[in-house]
């Protein structure tokens, strides 16, 4: 079946609707209904605006392509499985939680609190702001991510992100099995209590980052004005330019061309620190 170029206002206006491509269609309008397509299979929405509040709720086998989801459009994407998005504007709160394996490419998202306790999630060249960014997600991917946001990637298990920018304060706080290779990552109070991140071939910039992490992995990172790294952390890191200071590294080895200052004021900070030149 076939929906096109139609309005629909009403609450739950598709609601249960199966194997329908919706064409060039606009949710919004005076009845201001909610839930337009939920509970629905084997979708795909094309060119479509959406200006209503949670019109994805627990469906299976969603496309979006080319499509627009305003500020209006809250909550969209919830209890969701397999869904691809591409070429959409995804610019209300909350617009993704709780949906598995999602493939996201060629969009941009502008939604606080995105992508929480959400599993498998994939993104290719999408721009993001947000933040509390993927809070608690799992198996998470992204290359190409271009991202802007405060408190990102916290409590999030398992993750590979290549290629990408995260300017980002507070960023993956608490997570584990995170690589991030070939990324600039720039803000304050990186990876705080992380588990098993590694940093490969990857720029970091802003203070105090890495502290209390265990099996902390650098691979020929650079760190720029990033003062007081590495306290109370399990690492082994290999950089390739001067560190302004790092501070009572608990463990391991951290080779570096030059430290600006080492300070070393706890009994238990055994981690060895190596002049490289």
């Amino acid at each position: 079946m076939v929906i096109e170029n139609k309005t629909m206002d009403e609450e739950r206006a598709l609601y249960g609707c199966e194997n329908v491509i919706i064409h060039n269609c606009k949710f919004q309008g005076e009845a201001d209904g909610e839930s337009a397509l939920k509970e629905c299979g084997r979708i795909e929405a094309k060119d479509c605006y959406f200006d209503l509040r949670y019109p994805l709720w627990h469906d299976r086998a969603v496309m979006l392509n080319g499509c627009e989801m305003t500020e209006n459009c809250r909550a969209a994407l919830w209890y969701t499985k397999n869904v691809v998005i591409a070429d959409t504007k995804m610019h209300g709160i909350k617009a993704l939680r709780e949906c598995k394996h999602v493939v996201i490419k060629n969009s941009e998202i502008i939604s606080p609190e995105f992508g929480w306790s959400t599993d498998g999630v994939s993104f290719t060249d999408v721009k993001a702001t947000s933040e509390y960014f993927l809070f608690r997600a799992e198996n998470v991917t992204a290359r190409r991510l271009d991202f802007k946001g405060k408190y990102s990637f916290q409590y999030v298990d398992g993750g590979i992100i290549t290629e990408s920018t995260l300017d980002t304060k507070d960023a993956f706080w608490h997570s584990k099995n995170i690589t991030v290779e070939n990324c600039t990552v720039i803000g304050e109070y990186l990876g705080w209590f992380a588990k098993n991140l590694t940093f490969k071939n990857c720029t970091i910039i802003g203070t105090q980052p890495l502290c209390y992490c265990k099996n902390l992995k650098l691979i020929d990172c650079v760190m720029k004005n990033t003062d007081l790294a590495f306290e109370r952390s399990h690492v082994q890191a290999t950089l390739l330019d001067k560190i302004d200071s790092i501070k009572n590294p608990y463990k391991g080895v951290i080779k570096v061309p030059s430290v600006g200052e080492i300070i070393r004021d706890d009994a238990k900070a055994k981690g060895k620190i190596v002049i490289c030149k």
